[in-house]
């Protein structure tokens, strides 16, 4: 089955929930862009490049900062909003 933009944003949402630890976001991303076929649209590699940036998340030259998400999540056709609210 094709990995959609929707599986994306979903992965990168369930990471900011903290439902997700970065290492097995990183494990998914690789799995993907390893075995993955893409829903790509209009012969786009955006996609996979987006799940492969991903995957190198884990290397602290590739890190990723709160502009990279949020550009990631602009080229797959999401907008990210930021809710701040007081811990329990």
């Amino acid at each position: 089955m094709a990995i959609t933009r929707k599986e994306v944003a979903e992965k990168l949402i369930a990471y900011f929930d903290n439902r997700l630890s970065l290492p097995e976001l990183v494990d998914w991303a690789e799995e993907a862009v390893r075995e993955g076929e893409f829903a790509e649209e209009n012969g786009s590699s955006s996609l996979r490049d987006v799940v492969a940036r991903i995957g190198l998340a884990d290397v602290k030259a590739f890190g990723l900062d709160w502009e990279d998400h949020k550009e990631m999540l602009r080229e797959l056709g999401y907008k990210a909003k930021v809710i701040v609210q007081p811990q329990p």
